[in-house]
C-alpha cells in the first residue's frame, strides 16, 4: 500500500481566509499586504498550510485565530482551487473560507503584526494569484445565503438599530433598499427582537435598539430579506 501512494505526485495544501466585516455603513475586507516572496509588497488574503494534524476546517479557523485572536466566528467553504500555476512558488492547492466578524471584536495588534488592513470593498486593489476570483465567489454565497438564512447577524453588534440592519443589507446587495418595504419584512420576523434601549449616536431623539433571538429563529426559521 505504500508503495501505491509514494509513486503518486504531492503538492502543497493551503487555506484561504475571506473576512468580511462591516463599518460605517460599508462592507469591507481584511487584507494582508505581503511582506514575503513570491508577490512581496502586494495585497492578499490571509492564508496558511494545512498541518499534518488538522482538518480543512480546522486548519482555516486557526489561520483565522492567528490574525484576529477570534473563536467560533462564522465560517464556511467557498471552494477549491487548484489551478497548476495559481501560485508561482510551488504547486499549491488552496481550499477558500469566508468569515463574517463583527470589526470591533478583532485583535488590532495581530492584524499589525501580520500588516494587515481593513479595505472597503469597493475599493478593493487587485490581489494575488486566484485571490479575486475567491473573493467574488465568497460575495455571491453571501449575497444568495444572507437572503434566506439570518448569516448577516455575525457581522452587527449584538444590539442594532433598524437603520444599521437596513444599511448592512444595502452592502452585502449593493443597491438600495425601500425602507418601507424592508421594515415590513423585519416586522413579520418574531425572532428580531425590540428592546428597551435606545441609541442616540445618530440623534437627540434617538432610535430603537433591536436584537436577533437565534433560539426563536430555530423554532420558526421563515427569513426573508
Amino acid at each position: 500500500m505504500s508503495s501505491f501512494y509514494s509513486s503518486k505526485d504531492k503538492f502543497y495544501v493551503a487555506v484561504d481566509c475571506i473576512i468580511f466585516g462591516f463599518y460605517q455603513s460599508e462592507l469591507h475586507l481584511l487584507l494582508l499586504k505581503r511582506n514575503f516572496e513570491p508577490a512581496k509588497g502586494e495585497w492578499s488574503l490571509m492564508g496558511g498550510f494545512l498541518q499534518k494534524d488538522e482538518s480543512l476546517d480546522q486548519a482555516a479557523k486557526r489561520v483565522l485565530y492567528e490574525l484576529t485572536g477570534l473563536e467560533k466566528v462564522y465560517m464556511d467553504q467557498v471552494g477549491f482551487f487548484g489551478e497548476i500555476e495559481r501560485d508561482p512558488g510551488e504547486r499549491v492547492l488552496s481550499a477558500a473560507y469566508y468569515a463574517l466578524m463583527n470589526i470591533d471584536h478583532y485583535d488590532p495588534e495581530l492584524a499589525k503584526k501580520h500588516n494587515a488592513h481593513w479595505i472597503k470593498f469597493k475599493d478593493l486593489p487587485p490581489l494575488i494569484f486566484d485571490h479575486t476570483k475567491m473573493v467574488e465567489i465568497a460575495l455571491d454565497i453571501l449575497q444568495r445565503k444572507a437572503s434566506t438564512e439570518p448569516i448577516g447577524f455575525n457581522l452587527l453588534s449584538k444590539l442594532f438599530t433598524l437603520s444599521q440592519l437596513q444599511s448592512l443589507y444595502e452592502a452585502i446587495y449593493g443597491e438600495s433598499l425601500d425602507k418601507r418595504n424592508f421594515r415590513k419584512r423585519i416586522a413579520e420576523m418574531d425572532f428580531i427582537e425590540k428592546t428597551d434601549e435606545i441609541d442616540k449616536s445618530g440623534s437627540r431623539r434617538g432610535a430603537y435598539l433591536y436584537k436577533f433571538n437565534s433560539k426563536a429563529y430555530r423554532k420558526d426559521p421563515k427569513f426573508k430579506i
